[in-house]
């Protein structure tokens, strides 16, 4: 097997990336702490840092004092020499956020493609007015991330089935792509969401776990060892379909074409877990106990402000997302299950902790339970995978050069 023999121009392009990934990750740094962190003497670390500076990646931004001699120069990488778009798109509303390298928000809004006669044309005219507004040239924009329900193929990169979406979704996809003449890529949201509960929210080091989603469908995200677990076809976590005790099968319905039929006027899922635990059967479940709401949070919400007397539903809520909970568990035993979407953020830490109760009930597996803790986390996390590819250009152009 041949190898890449480790010439000089190899060594100063693992180098740099080294120093650059480095200072986006640790901040400003002095060219001693740089030098020590990487294991590059002082002559390379000036040498690197000298290079960097010249292409317009790094910069001087303050001072550090030390002991003898003149204050010692805090490097830092350039934000605006690279930049990254990412979008949460739903049935009724496309959320457009815009960031440079450093994962700093630069500007952000919000479409209702549903509304216009042109919805791609809609989407696409909200992402380039962003992007112009913020005055990113065309040249900086790295990378673009497409947050969205339903199952991506990890072959092919498009959403293979959803419930939820309109036809327009594909053509916002190509058509982003064209216009920005820059890489993008459509992500599930469930997905999303845990990876941004993995950086910065509720699993955060966690190497293991799961993140249901409750909210108008059900979805689960399955994190090992630090990485999503997709499936060979993307539909790892597909959990709504899960067939579960008390829940009807396909058959059950009367729909023998299986999950491919099972699209109802509400765009609901009648079978499987998701009839347990769906949004619409969760105000069903609601108001025939006296709770009202047009919602499954405006459901819980009365519930739980009406205290003693909405226990009974809260405890059967509860005893359903657990039959999903105990599911995964006996099979991956996570050891943390983060529940997210609008029924979760609803119930909060009393519904974690009545799921929790509800487990052992059902299986011998009994995974600590809580609640998602960022907020719009698709949108967020879909947003640090933006940026983290819009990095990866940035340090594959960085080699080019």
């Amino acid at each position: 097997m041949s190898r890449r023999p480790g010439t000089p121009r190899l060594l100063r392009q693992l180098n740099d990336r080294a120093a650059l990934e480095l200072l986006l990750a640790s901040g400003p740094l002095t060219r001693t702490r740089l030098g020590q962190e990487t294991g590059l003497s002082k002559v390379t670390a000036s040498q690197l840092l000298a290079r960097l500076e010249e292409r317009g990646l790094v910069q001087v931004v303050g001072s550090q004092a030390g002991g003898r001699g003149p204050n010692a120069a805090l490097y830092a990488v350039v934000p605006s020499s690279a930049y990254a778009v990412a979008l949460d798109v739903s049935a009724t509303e496309v959320d457009i956020v815009l960031a440079d390298v450093s994962g700093t928000v630069v500007a952000q809004d919000a479409v209702d493609p549903s509304a216009a006669p042109d919805p791609v044309g809609a989407v696409c005219a909200a992402v380039t007015g962003l992007i112009e507004q913020a005055g990113v040239p065309r040249d900086k924009l790295h990378a673009c991330v497409i947050g969205t329900p339903g199952v991506v193929d990890p072959r092919s990169g498009a959403v293979r089935f959803s419930f939820d979406l309109h036809a327009w979704l594909e053509g916002v996809f190509d058509a982003l792509g064209a216009e920005l003449d820059r890489p993008v890529s459509i992500e599930n949201d469930v997905n999303l969401a845990a990876l941004a509960e993995h950086a910065e929210g509720a699993a955060e080091e966690v190497s293991d776990f799961v993140l249901m989603w409750l909210g108008g469908g059900v979805g689960m995200a399955i994190v090992l060892n630090d990485r999503i677990h997709g499936g060979r076809s993307g539909g790892a976590g597909e959990i709504g379909y899960l067939p579960v005790p008390g829940a009807p099968l396909p058959a059950d319905v009367g729909l023998p074409g299986g999950y491919q039929s099972l699209r109802t006027e509400e765009g609901t899922i009648a079978h499987g877990f998701q009839s347990l635990v769906g949004a619409r059967e969760i105000v069903v479940l609601g108001n025939g106990q006296g709770f009202e709401g047009s919602t499954a949070a405006e459901v819980i919400a009365a519930a739980r402000k009406a205290g003693a007397d909405g226990d009974a539903f809260l405890d059967e809520l509860a005893e359903r997302i657990a039959r999903g909970v105990a599911s995964v568990s006996v099979v991956l035993d996570p050891g943390l299950v983060v529940l997210g979407g609008a029924v979760a953020e609803a119930g909060g830490d009393d519904l974690a902790r009545r799921v929790a109760a509800a487990v052992p009930r059902i299986a011998p597996n009994a995974p600590d339970v809580a609640i998602g803790r960022v907020p719009d986390p698709v949108l967020r996390g879909a947003l640090l995978l933006a940026v983290q590819n819009a990095r990866e250009e940035l340090f594959a152009a960085t080699a080019e050069e």
